[in-house]
């Protein structure tokens, strides 16, 4: 059901906004905001999960085990999440597909980077051959097939840094003609590229990834919609200004003796009711239990 909502939404005259959260605090915060989809960062999964940068450390275990808990966390809401290089030959990403797609997942994206791969927007990439990211995008065509999923596949290029925006367009057509439904062209640096891989892709939705800070420019989601992107991913939108805010409350904690200051006056049922504990309530009066009638 939340891949077949994702493709309606895919369909949308307006942009679809999907912010980054990297674990279930930062996933139920974005949904109580009433995003229409999430968005699985793997540097915030790398991050939350292993403590760890994005440098090609987490496995298809770490991965699909936080795939599935953000996708479940309200299955109606789709959730699109990041799967490298899809973790090996064809068969493993045939596997990585199934996998994603029984976790509740809506979409993912696969990329063209060695399987010692890193954040797209660090320098030094290395890339395999047109024909082999094909061979990935197929495998995953395949098994979506045999599996008689809706999952929406995302083509990744990282090819624009090392050969330039023409190369990358080019593995995106190859990528979509062997089965994916949406491109994605990783490290746009200006507008004028923007334009021209939307415009040389269409009618193939493609995808922005605005990554704060990084070597695409900080643009707004109507900027981005204005240029003729379908979809913006905004994987630092949960993951740094966490890190910095638990920064601020270590530091207070170890100036002042409290974090008080910090937790800005919410006590332990406020926050449990960010994480559905109102619902979790509910259910059990439904059922003619009163098990959390204290609470």
């Amino acid at each position: 059901m939340s891949a077949k909502n994702l493709r309606e939404l895919i369909q949308n005259p307006e942009i679809l906004v999907c912010p980054g959260v990297h674990d279930g605090i930062s996933g139920r915060i974005a949904l109580s905001k009433g995003f229409k989809c999430l968005y699985m960062s793997g540097a915030g999964t790398v991050a939350s999960r292993l403590g760890m940068p994005d440098i090609g450390i987490a496995g298809l275990t770490d991965m699909h085990g936080n795939a599935s808990l953000i996708a479940n966390l309200n299955p109606q809401v789709p959730v699109i999440a990041d799967a490298d290089t899809g973790y090996g030959n064809a068969v493993m990403c045939a596997r990585t597909l199934t996998m994603y797609s029984r976790a509740g997942v809506a979409g993912l994206h696969v990329e063209d980077q060695v399987h010692a791969k890193r954040c797209g927007h660090l320098g030094g990439k290395e890339l395999v051959s047109e024909e082999e990211f094909v061979k990935r995008i197929r495998a995953m065509a395949i098994a979506r097939e045999q599996i008689n999923s809706d999952i929406v596949i995302i083509a990744r290029s990282d090819a624009l840094q090392s050969f330039g925006v023409d190369d990358a367009i080019q593995r995106c057509k190859s990528a979509v003609s062997a089965g994916a439904d949406v491109a994605f062209v990783e490290g746009i640096t200006s507008k004028e590229e923007a334009i021209k891989v939307v415009e040389s892709l269409h009618p193939i939705p493609v995808l922005i990834n605005l990554v704060t800070n990084g070597v695409t420019p900080n643009w707004t989601t109507a900027e981005a919609q204005e240029m003729g992107f379908k979809l913006s991913l905004h994987p630092c939108a949960s993951i740094i200004p966490a890190s910095l805010a638990i920064g601020k409350a270590m530091d207070e904690l170890l100036r002042d003796g409290t974090d008080a200051s910090s937790c800005e006056g919410v006590n332990p049922r406020d926050s449990f009711m960010h994480m559905g504990l109102s619902e979790a309530i509910k259910l059990d009066r439904m059922v003619g239990s009163t098990t959390f009638d204290n609470v």
